[in-house]
């Protein structure tokens, strides 16, 4: 029973890890004893957060940059991460985008985007993973693949982003068809719904302009039942009981992280 939420000795990987929730999560991970790769499109940036995270938690964070929005970056992921490791025991399907524009004028560049990288993207990572998610599950200790999607998929979002709802609704139903076909494998698979997060990608949409530093993130949070945003500790302790023992019945679920937004 003490080691219900262990993560110790754990590969994980998380894309979208260089920033934002990804790298919550994935200091998550490293602050609890494990070996984490995260990945983004923009390798300067995804080396130094490695770089980062691997100095403050004292952990092996390894960057392994590439866009997840089509199958050769995918196919170049999958590739690198299996010359480096025989298996794979946690897989944060996190990478994702967004964008805004009014319905009059929404273009199909933004619509494409952002169905190929938070849809796409989630399904063919984990397709290319299989063998190493495989490799090590078992009835007694499976693997776990998180995907995050977003409360905008439970709710009409605030925002002018009409592809990005849509987009996490997909990944949420995803995870439950997914679920029911990689539990037979030994493969448990769930979601996480997050709320308000001090993220790049909300900045932007509370007129930030996406510096994450500079942002009134207590305003933000006033609108939210908690009063607050959200926390890395609230994201990663849930990504940890997702990826741990605690979490060897739970299946297909996806859990809202959002301070009660969506209830209330």
């Amino acid at each position: 029973m003490k080691d219900l939420f262990s993560v110790a000795g754990k590969v994980a990987v998380v894309t979208g890890g260089s920033r934002g929730i990804g790298e919550m999560i994935a200091a998550g991970y490293l602050a609890n004893g494990a070996k984490v790769y995260i990945s983004s499109r923009k390798a300067e940036v995804c080396d130094a957060t490695a770089k980062r995270l691997s100095e403050q938690f004292g952990g092996e964070c390894i960057s392994l940059p590439a866009d997840m929005s089509n199958l050769a970056g995918i196919d170049a992921f999958a590739e690198a991460f299996k010359a480096r490791e025989n298996n794979l025991d946690i897989l944060v399907n996190n990478a994702g985008v967004a964008w805004g524009a009014p319905l009059e004028d929404f273009p199909e560049v933004g619509w494409d985007k952002v169905m190929d990288t938070n849809v796409k993207g989630v399904f063919f990572l984990t397709q290319k993973l299989l063998p190493l998610l495989e490799q090590n599950a078992s009835r007694e200790a499976p693997t776990h693949v998180i995907n995050v999607g977003s409360i905008d998929g439970i709710k009409t979002p605030v925002f002018d982003n009409f592809s990005y709802g849509p987009s996490k609704a997909a990944v949420h139903h995803l995870t439950r068809v997914l679920a029911a076909h990689l539990i037979k494998r030994n493969i448990i698979v769930n979601g996480i719904a997050p709320g308000p997060f001090p993220t790049y990608m909300l900045s932007t949409g509370v007129g930030g302009g996406g510096d994450t530093d500079n942002t009134d993130w207590d305003a933000v949070g006033q609108s939210n039942p908690r009063g607050r945003v959200g926390s890395a500790e609230d994201i990663a302790g849930l990504a940890i009981f997702l990826s741990s023992r605690a979490c060897g019945f739970t299946v297909g679920d996806v859990i809202t992280c959002d301070g009660g937004s969506v209830v209330s």
